[in-house]
């Protein structure tokens, strides 16, 4: 089924959402949210099951979850779990292993700040920068050009995130770069990994909140092919707390009714196509192959390559890149890290024995403690599971 037709009694069953009412740009009315809250407490009320398992799919979902203590007023039978929705944790370890060694090669690597210590077998590019190489934190691809231009200096831009940032970066290779510029891809595509996830058995998914950001690009029809292949229902989301609690309440009357279908609760920002010139240039510049995310698993499909006819801008096509002559780490914490099973909603970052003493933000072990999107992080910035 698809969200063709306007959604039955209004987005929230009934329930003024943010994007309804007079004070149609309001997203933290306390009142709104403890009716959402008390709508989601019906609906679970009214499942068949003893536990109701959503997935939302994003960094900044749940940063906002965490932030505005949303899960302390979600009923005890409503279990709002993140999946692999974190860019940064989900880049393999030798994926990072290639940028270091063309940092001590003597290139310059740029790349986003998340980026730089998250450990790969052997080092981050913080200790490559540290050790005396070139690598700088920008903010976009067209910063990364930017310094290429100003320099005679190779520059590599170590290009990470899902579908929302690896769009600029085609924009970026399509505008004719300078020639010593290149791009280091570790971009992923989301849809495969949701697929992969959902049937993973342990996982045990009721339904999906999509990521707002990303569909804005893609649309919300892309996860039509998805609800059916997974037969898991889907509800795309935006951030503000009353956006992810009316996405909640959309996506269980969903669940409950047994509607297997996408929904659209992110109406002011998403459409069914998407953004289509931006679609048409990311899979102009790139094409999709399988591939380890960091942890989860080998997921068909789901890692965004060059296109060869853009092979002269592909850093892996243009440089030898010596990943042999790192050493690997000998840390037996890294082997201990849960990052993974974290990622794919079979655990929580405090089922870690190492979470907030071995593992801090200034000390990470696993990735998921590094990004600003990592779970990890932002449990231990904003409490976890507060009782509030």
């Amino acid at each position: 089924m698809s969200d063709r037709e306007p959604v039955p009694e209004g987005p929230t069953g009934g329930v003024a959402g943010p994007s309804d009412g007079e004070n149609a740009l309001e997203f933290r009315d306390p009142e709104k949210a403890d009716a959402l809250a008390q709508r989601a407490e019906e609906l679970v009320a009214d499942i068949d099951a003893d536990e109701v398992s959503i997935m939302h799919v994003c960094g900044s979902h749940e940063q906002s979850i965490a932030k505005f203590g949303l899960r302390s007023m979600l009923p005890d039978g409503l279990d709002l779990r993140m999946g692999p929705g974190c860019p940064v944790c989900v880049t393999d370890m030798p994926e990072v292993d290639e940028a270091v060694a063309l940092a001590n090669a003597g290139l310059t690597i740029t790349t986003y700040g998340d980026m730089l210590h998250v450990p790969g077998t052997a080092a981050s590019l913080s200790d490559a920068r540290a050790a005396g190489a070139d690598v700088r934190v920008v903010y976009s691809a067209a910063e990364a050009v930017d310094i290429a231009e100003e320099t005679d200096d190779d520059v590599v831009f170590f290009a990470t995130g899902f579908e929302t940032t690896a769009a600029p970066t085609a924009a970026i290779v399509r505008d004719d770069p300078p020639e010593n510029f290149w791009v280091l891809s570790a971009h992923k595509y989301v849809p495969p990994a949701m697929e992969v996830v959902a049937a993973m058995p342990e996982t045990d998914v009721d339904g999906f909140l999509a990521a707002g950001n990303a569909a804005t690009i893609t649309g919300w029809g892309l996860f039509e092919e998805l609800v059916d292949e997974t037969d898991t229902p889907i509800t795309v989301g935006g951030f503000e707390p009353l956006d992810i609690l009316a996405g909640l309440v959309v996506l269980l009357r969903d669940i409950r009714d047994g509607e297997v279908t996408v929904r659209n609760a992110y109406p002011r920002c998403v459409t069914e196509r998407g953004n289509e010139p931006a679609q048409n240039q990311l899979w102009d510049v790139f094409t999709t192959e399988s591939g380890e995310w960091r942890g989860i698993a080998h997921i068909p499909d789901a890692n965004l390559v060059l296109q060869d006819e853009y092979a002269h801008v592909n850093a892996r096509e243009q440089f030898e890149i010596d990943t042999a002559s790192l050493a690997a780490s000998d840390s037996s914490l890294v082997d201990d890290c849960i990052c993974g099973d974290i990622m794919a909603g079979r655990a929580d970052p405090t089922d870690c024995d190492m979470f907030g003493e071995e593992c801090t933000p200034e000390d990470p072990v696993g990735a998921c403690m590094v990004s600003s999107e990592g779970t990890c992080k932002i449990w231990h910035e904003y409490g976890g599971r507060p009782d509030l």
